[in-house]
């Protein structure tokens, strides 16, 4: 397997896990401020961490792929995106037990994709600019989906 300019999947799922805790923090203390001051930030706080959870979820599915990992781990690591600040203790139990170990399998000159996951992981790998741009596409798209569906807000 060749050596990717990209980061590794232990790098990607690190950075989005840290990134998914940090707006959960950015979210609490946006409501607290709400509660204790005549600012309401929680609006701003919600929809950032709504796209960095958006995009914690998608990465976690791509390296759950990449890494084979067992379909209790995955789920979880899903799951613990919506408690505040898992994803940090997930990420880290993760690394210890070499679950986040090695690079893309399935970039070019890695392992033969066996299945329609495997095989669009294999297209990303192989076309990462188009693949982000896509990506961020579907994740905006899919953000706005979810903010503009629910009740309206009540304006104060």
């Amino acid at each position: 397997m060749r050596k990717s300019s990209s980061p590794s999947p232990k790098t990607l799922f690190k950075i989005f896990a840290t990134a998914e805790a940090i707006t959960w923090a950015g979210l609490i203390a946006a409501l607290i401020v709400r509660a204790v001051a005549d600012l309401d930030l929680v609006r701003i706080a919600g929809g950032i961490h709504g796209f960095v959870f958006l995009s914690y979820c998608t990465v976690t599915v791509f390296v759950w792929v990449n890494q084979k990992w067992p379909t209790a781990v995955g789920v979880t690591g899903l799951l613990l995106s919506i408690i505040p600040f898992a994803t940090v203790p997930f990420d880290i139990a993760i690394d210890r037990k070499g679950l986040l170990a090695g690079g893309w399998r399935l970039a070019p000159d890695g392992d033969k994709p066996q299945n329609f996951v495997e095989k669009t992981q294999a297209w990303v790998l192989r076309n990462p600019l188009v693949a982000v741009l896509l990506l961020a596409v579907f994740v905006t798209v899919l953000f706005l989906v979810l903010l503009f569906a629910g009740p309206p807000i009540p304006q104060s």
